[in-house]
């Protein structure tokens, strides 16, 4: 009996143990910004959202300058096929066919890269923009007492005193003064030989 009464209470102690180490989680003291504002008007993104339009619309530019290209020697090229009435084309015109052939891969081609590389720079752009962000959270979050920092565009309703979208700014741009927009040429990787 006195086995099984020993064997109960360390049992009891066992279970009970975790409780009693367990801490009580304090309060939460939550604080809001606005994360869209404060990407969209910190300095060093207007700078860099600028750049990046720009670029897109170069690309989008020697998108329409390639098409037309394109189209309008594809056309002569038709017309020139459609003339020989289903005879073989000579020499000369299989020549051109094929240049044309070959000048569409590549313009593809060039718009296939213009595009990837647009794409990594916003990427790039938004990766600089994180990483200054993540401390600059975590500080105006212990200058404010606050141990939640939510987006305040996921809230559906909270009080003007909890907004820190300001600090959040004005330490972005202290913190960020610059931005490159061009993201740098990927490494190749190849396969390691065994």
């Amino acid at each position: 009996m006195n086995k099984t009464l020993l064997t109960a209470a360390l049992a009891a102690s066992f279970l009970a143990a975790p409780a009693a180490q367990a801490q009580a989680i304090p309060g939460a003291i939550v604080a809001v910004a606005d994360i869209d504002r404060v990407t969209a008007e910190c300095t060093a993104c207007k700078s860099a959202i600028a750049t990046l339009r720009s670029q897109a619309q170069s690309f989008e530019s020697r998108r329409t300058t390639l098409g037309n290209q394109i189209q309008t020697e594809g056309q002569s090229l038709q017309t020139a096929v459609n003339a020989l009435g289903g005879k073989e084309p000579d020499a000369a015109l299989k020549a051109r066919v094929t240049a044309f052939q070959t000048k569409q891969q590549n313009a593809a081609q060039e718009l296939e890269r213009t595009q990837t590389q647009l794409q990594r720079n916003q990427q790039y752009i938004q990766q600089q923009v994180a990483a200054k962000l993540g401390p600059i959270y975590q500080q105006v979050m212990q200058r404010r007492g606050a141990n939640i920092l939510v987006d305040s565009n996921v809230t559906l309703a909270t009080a003007n005193t909890l907004d820190v979208t300001n600090d959040v700014l004005a330490a972005l741009n202290a913190a960020l003064p610059s931005i490159a927009t061009t993201a740098p040429a990927q490494t190749q990787t190849t396969p390691q030989s065994r």
